[in-house]
């Protein structure tokens, strides 16, 4: 596996070892209606709310090794989305949503993961990392799109897909590339480290399809971006 990092590069090795699961996150659970225009306000306000405890455990793991010469470029807080996902929520759904919409088991098996790779050196994060902010770059432009045509959602309810810190999109995602492909040499043992990528994958689709059931037993729809009222879930 070392010769993969060193044929490959680590972001490369990345996206080999993940390649068919990326394209069944996208025909999996609510990130498939989300693409197709089906998705409801209330699903997508219980998606960003079980997305929450995954980016607040990355970002706290990665803000600790912020010094570290295999982290600095990619413990890059420009790119954190947990505060963008508390001010959407609030603008969705009111300041009561941490009680009322839930977190759902697949949530909290996602971020315990998080928080158990990231005991010791915490190389896996790397793999995560690759998983939510490149894509959270890639895609968060067409995705805010696809969400005003669909759901009607402005702008101040879709800070998530804002980067403002950052200039040029796509020379940071080219500079964040190059970041993690330069933790590559830190890694004594790089198989765990891309098998990881598999898991941040496995993850992201196995919350997908658990929110979509879950938003499939709403009695308390979101009826607009500015409604107060909090969509109530039943548990799939």
């Amino acid at each position: 596996m070392r010769s993969e990092i060193q044929n490959l590069s680590l972001s490369a090795a990345f996206r080999q070892q993940t390649r068919a699961l990326h394209t069944q996150a996208e025909k999996s659970g609510i990130v498939h209606d989300l693409l197709v225009g089906t998705i409801t306000r209330s699903g997508y306000a219980l998606l960003m709310r079980n997305l929450l405890p995954v980016y607040e455990a990355m970002e706290t793991a990665l803000q600790c090794r912020q010094a570290s010469p295999a982290f600095e470029r990619i413990a890059d807080p420009s790119v954190y989305r947990a505060s963008a996902i508390r001010a959407d929520l609030s603008t969705l759904c009111g300041a009561g949503w941490p009680d009322t919409l839930p977190v759902l088991d697949a949530g909290k098996r996602y971020a315990a993961r998080i928080v158990a790779i990231a005991a010791g050196e915490g190389y896996g994060l790397i793999a995560h990392a690759y998983a939510r902010y490149l894509g959270d770059l890639n895609g968060g432009q067409i995705l805010k799109r696809l969400l005003n045509k669909s759901l009607g959602l402005k702008s101040e309810a879709l800070t998530f897909y804002d980067f403002p810190k950052i200039a040029d999109l796509d020379r940071f995602k080219e500079d964040y590339r190059a970041g993690i492909d330069a933790a590559a040499p830190y890694i004594a043992e790089p198989k765990p480290v891309i098998e990881e990528a598999t898991w941040a994958f496995e993850f992201n689709i196995q919350l997908s399809e658990a929110v979509k059931a879950a938003a499939a037993h709403e009695t308390d729809p979101v009826s607009d971006a500015s409604d107060s009222r909090i969509p109530r879930f039943g548990h799939a």
